[in-house]
């Protein structure tokens, strides 16, 4: 998962964090710095929070699938939930479950059938234009 936190979330403004850094530094008045650091401040805190639900849904999430998956199939839910609150770029489909697995097709097609019996993903589209999410559910 992704730095979280004040830091983080300058990072990701670094070129407006410098654009306001000189607009303050050219003059004694500091209240334009001041509200676009408080904007900030207010993002990482937002940004915080979301990561903070995420791990309570991502560890009710693991708790209720404790024991329920063999190792290939807990691959592909773990590698959607290293992404983080962000998500999982892409959908995840069967040639992907294959490629993070390793499984044949055949395995696959069983295996995400099965995912989706136990609530672990959601399953939209059908045959090769199935895509599966995540079931926080």
């Amino acid at each position: 998962m992704a730095a979280s936190g004040l830091a983080a979330t300058i990072n990701a403004h670094q070129r407006a964090y410098y654009l306001e850094l000189h607009r303050a530094s050219e003059t004694n008045r500091i209240d334009a710095w001041m509200g676009w650091c408080g904007n900030v401040v207010l993002e990482a805190q937002s940004r915080t929070l979301q990561n903070i639900h995420f791990l309570i849904e991502e560890t009710r999430f693991l708790d209720r699938l404790r024991d329920k998956l063999n190792s290939r199939q807990e691959k592909a839910p773990l590698r959607m939930l290293a992404e983080g609150p962000d998500g999982f770029q892409g959908a995840l489909i069967a040639q992907s479950y294959r490629s993070i697995t390793g499984a044949t097709s055949a395995t696959a097609t069983r295996d995400l059938a099965d995912l989706v019996s136990l609530g672990t993903l959601n399953r939209t589209g059908e045959n090769r234009y199935a895509q599966y999410s995540l079931c926080f559910g």
